[in-house]
């Protein structure tokens, strides 16, 4: 019987256990080339193997460890795998899981000034970098969260706040069909009713058309409602698309609109040349939001919102009840609490502070080119193989495309089969009603002949399902 009152291990306990963890995750990173994607595994095979009534006394770490690792860890996906090329990967950096593990055992709360002036000046600067990395004005500020979803539910609530102080059942918003579906859950979230959210149609390229939110902006305001926000994507999940961001920033300035603009994973393709094209009028949104766990290959949760005069976060948010009245210190001193909906928060900001530290932005700049270069090799590649029509071209790291001599079971069949193997994982979506296949290339640890013999491998596979 193991009974630890304290909830402590002795200190060389503590220190073996470490080193076995730190060797657990070393080993995976260093087998990720030549490991497998990693494994789907059915509630029905996992109940028997990890249900269990509480334990009432403990077991030895080492015990536990060998069951996380063979139960759980292998029935999970790798998605800082180089041949993960389903969704949007989160790459990670070995780095970065050890800011995470020096924040947890630390324990840092991260919620006011008063308790942690240290990891607040730290977010301070990590979100400057960031700005910096995504072209934002300088005297904007921000909050770092779990992800984009709750970044975006609050550049919502910020927009609401500033644009539609009451009669919030008229207020009206508008985005693409293209648009992420935490929009849509940031609604309901916030009390809006579906009818107020405005999906567009998008045009060829996927993209929000400028003509035809005018004109339901026009007719929304004839009816007596209330137009406050637009919505516009910086790299959405199916395509890579970027909606016209100057020329809606510049509809927004002239109609008293609030621009916020999803940029969760595609705004750090800022950092070259090509992103920076991509992504021009970025820079003049009223809100922005950024997922560092994607393409700044942080591991899971950091997001970013950044709002262009951070007052306005503060108006939406600051809330100091008697228990807080200590927290109260210079007007200087941040608490961040008051720009977001957390008081009780962690550290995350030290692993974008931290990794960025290590490796320096260059080496994040390279990182990021090698994601466009190795979308346009996908798209060549796929092009000349004559099995795949490629429906979109490679943008900000996304390709989509249909195994040409399959109907629409067989694109899903060819995701699943793919899936199952484990060389590589492809995700399918839906783009004007027909079921494509996509590829998101955003690891820079992904080669080329990754993207060759994954390939290869859906040829394979597809002639052999189209066969049988």
């Amino acid at each position: 019987m193991r009974i630890h009152p304290t909830l402590d291990l002795p200190p060389e306990e503590m220190r073996q256990l470490g080193y076995k963890i730190i060797d657990l995750l070393v080993d995976h990173f260093a087998s990720l080339p030549n490991g497998k994607t990693g494994a789907f595994a059915t509630r029905s095979f996992l109940e028997p193997r990890l249900h269990e009534a509480m334990p009432q006394y403990g077991t030895a770490p080492e015990t536990i460890l060998k069951k996380l690792d063979e139960d759980v860890l292998s029935y999970s996906m790798s998605l800082n795998h180089p041949r993960f090329f389903g969704f949007i990967p989160s790459p990670s950096n070995f780095v970065s899981v050890l800011a995470d593990l020096l924040a947890s055992g630390f324990n840092v709360f991260s919620g006011n000034w008063l308790e942690g002036s240290g990891p607040s000046e730290i977010e301070l600067i990590a979100l400057g970098w960031l700005r910096e990395i995504c072209g934002f004005p300088k005297d904007g500020g921000g909050v770092i969260v779990d992800g984009g979803s709750i970044a975006n539910l609050i550049a919502l609530a910020v927009a609401r706040e500033v644009k539609l102080p009451e009669n919030y059942e008229k207020g009206m918003v508008y985005c693409s069909d293209q648009t992420h579906s935490s929009v849509e859950k940031a609604m309901r979230v916030l009390g809006f009713k579906p009818s107020q959210l405005r999906k567009l149609p998008s045009d060829e390229n996927f993209r929000l058309r400028i003509a035809d939110l005018m004109t339901e902006v026009e007719a929304d305001r004839k009816q007596g409602k209330i137009a406050f926000c637009v919505v516009a994507n910086a790299g959405t999940t199916n395509t890579g698309a970027v909606d016209p961001l100057a020329e809606l920033a510049g509809y927004c300035r002239k109609e008293g609109l609030w621009l916020h603009v999803d940029g969760a994973y595609g705004a750090p393709a800022r950092l070259c040349e090509e992103g920076r094209k991509a992504l021009h009028g970025i820079e003049e949104a009223d809100s922005l939001t950024v997922d560092p766990h994607k393409w700044l290959f942080q591991p899971y949760e950091i997001g970013c919102v950044f709002v262009r005069d951070s007052r306005l976060m503060q108006k939406a948010f600051r809330v100091v009840p008697e228990y807080l009245k200590d927290a109260e210190l210079s007007p200087d001193e941040i608490n961040f609490c008051d720009y977001g909906i957390q008081l009780t928060r962690s550290f995350k900001a030290l692993k974008l502070w931290m990794s960025l530290k290590v490796f320096g932005v260059e080496s994040f700049r390279v990182a990021v080119e090698k994601g466009f270069q190795l979308a346009a090799l996908t798209e060549k590649t796929l092009r000349a193989s004559k099995k795949f029509q490629v429906v979109t071209p490679a943008q900000l790291g996304i390709v989509s495309f249909r195994y040409q001599a399959g109907d629409e079971a067989l694109q899903h069949q060819l995701v699943e089969a793919m899936l199952d193997e484990g060389f590589a994982v492809v995700s399918s979506t839906v783009l004007r009603g027909q079921t494509v296949i996509r590829m998101c290339t955003i690891n820079p640890r992904t080669t080329e002949d990754d993207i060759l013999n994954t390939v290869k491998r859906m040829e394979k596979i597809g002639d052999r399902l189209r066969i049988s």
